[in-house]
This record gives structure tokens, C-alpha cells and sequence, in this order.
């Protein structure tokens, strides 16, 4: 670890005693990223999943679009409620898409299937890095043209949310890395396009979609803002514009509240 990270408060008192105290950056809430600091050696687990611990007692906890009211956080087999905030979520229609991208065929659907098992592993992958730590930074300069948690009309017809955040801009404009990490995928997806999964440690990752160009390899490391990529319209896009995914584990989080005004 290259430096500790303040962290603020609310601090949750899981027991008696200051090494039980965890602290935590963000509010808990749909769609949120709270990255934590107890004692080193603690055993957590949210909502029953275990949640792995650095050396420096570093550790990081996700909750979906969809996550309930509440979750559980427990610390050595003490556990404490957590209040979850509820979000309102957007709609988003967008229309003029080649309708293949909206109702693929037979052949597009099997790469479909066997591209979301490639992403799901690595998504999942529980490195003992601490990059996470550090905040984001913008990937992209561009116009916001898409947010997370927008629930997707396409072409008319209702679909998944986006899980993302978009950034459109000219094709070309340089891609960076929004956290130190290393890459764990760099290929050309149907939707996603060309497209690049840095993993952060702890099960945080982000995704740089629709480039026109990877400027880097699998299994490279990283450095915050360095460039990896270029801004491009490859896979389900109407237009250039980099979608930029934050994730603990395979949970699709929002990105936006971590980075920069």
C-alpha cells in the first residue's frame, strides 16, 4: 500500500471496544461504493457474503441498483444493521438502432452468451490489490449522455437498465485509466465493442466500452490516468461515447458520486 487513506465518518460500532469500530467513505445507497477502514485482522461479511480485508485493515462494499432497504454487515460475528437509501431512477429512450442490436439472432445471442461468461470471471476476481482506495478520476472528457441506473427503452422496446456512465465526445479522444489496477480483459464484445476490464483489488473493477482502439494488453499494470484506449462507436452505440462501469464483484455500481466535480 502506497499511502493511507483518510477515511470519514459515520464509523459503525460492531461491538464493544475501538477495534471493532468500521469507518466508511460515501453513504450507503442503491448503486453505491463505500470504501471502508476497520481493524486489521477483522472478519466482515455484508448481507452474508465475506468481504476480504487488507493488511492495513482496508476493505471495500458494494449494494446494486436493487439492493433493499437494509443490509447486514457483520464484523468477528457481531452483526449491525445498515440503512440502505433508496434512489428514483431515470428513463431513457434511444431509438435508431440497427434492430439486430435490439433483438439479435440465433448466432449473436450464442457470442452474447459465451462474451457475458468471459466478463462475469473476471468481474469476479477477488485480488488482494489495494488500488481502490485512492478515488477515481474522469476517464474521459466529454458531454454526459448517459447515466447509471437509467432504465433503457430501445427502439421502443424495454429493456435492461444502463449500468453505466456515458461520456460522448469525437471519435479518437483519449481513454485513461480511472484507477491504478491491472488489466484482466481487453477484446471486442457484440454490445460492449472493443472493451477493457481493469481490476482494482477487492473485487472493484471498471469497464471502458465502444473504443476504437486498445492501447493495452491483458494482464498489463496501470498507473491512474494513464492512457489505455481511445473513445470510439464500436458494438450497440448511435453514436461515440465511452461507457465507463464501476463494479464490486459482478454488482454494477454507479461511478458518477466517486468521481471528481
Amino acid at each position: 500500500m502506497r499511502r493511507r487513506a483518510a477515511l470519514a465518518l459515520p464509523a459503525l460500532m460492531l461491538g464493544a471496544g475501538p477495534a471493532r469500530a468500521v469507518e466508511w467513505r460515501g453513504t450507503p445507497q442503491q448503486g453505491a461504493l463505500l470504501i471502508g477502514q476497520g481493524a486489521a485482522g477483522q472478519r466482515l461479511a455484508l448481507d452474508g457474503q465475506a468481504v476480504r480485508v487488507s493488511p492495513e485493515g482496508f476493505f471495500a462494499l458494494g449494494f446494486g441498483r436493487d439492493h433493499g432497504p437494509s443490509a447486514t454487515l457483520t464484523a468477528n460475528g457481531v452483526a449491525r444493521p445498515i440503512a440502505v437509501a433508496r434512489r428514483e431512477w431515470d428513463v431513457q429512450h434511444i431509438t435508431g438502432l440497427p434492430p439486430a442490436q435490439v433483438t439479435p439472432d440465433a448466432a449473436a445471442l450464442e457470442r452474447i452468451r459465451t462474451e457475458r461468461e468471459r466478463l462475469a470471471a473476471v468481474r469476479g476476481l477477488d485480488s488482494g490489490r489495494t488500488d481502490f482506495v485512492r478515488g477515481l478520476a474522469w476517464p474521459a472528457r466529454g458531454r454526459i449522455s448517459g447515466i447509471f441506473g437509467s432504465q433503457r427503452v430501445l427502439n421502443g422496446q424495454p429493456r435492461q437498465p444502463h449500468y453505466g456512465l456515458d461520456v460522448a465526445g469525437p471519435v479518437g479522444t483519449p481513454i485513461l485509466a480511472a484507477q491504478s489496477g491491472q488489466v484482466t480483459l481487453a477484446a471486442d464484445f457484440h454490445f460492449f465493442g472493443q472493451l477493457i476490464v481493469l481490476d482494482h483489488g477487492h473485487g472493484v473493477n471498471t469497464l471502458y466500452a465502444h473504443l476504437s482502439a486498445i492501447e493495452v494488453r491483458q494482464g498489463e499494470d496501470v498507473r491512474q490516468g494513464q492512457r489505455i484506449g481511445a473513445m470510439g462507436a464500436t458494438g450497440r452505440v448511435t453514436g461515440p461515447h465511452l461507457h465507463f462501469s464501476l463494479s464490486w464483484y459482478r454488482v454494477w455500481l454507479d461511478p458518477q458520486p466517486l468521481l471528481p466535480a
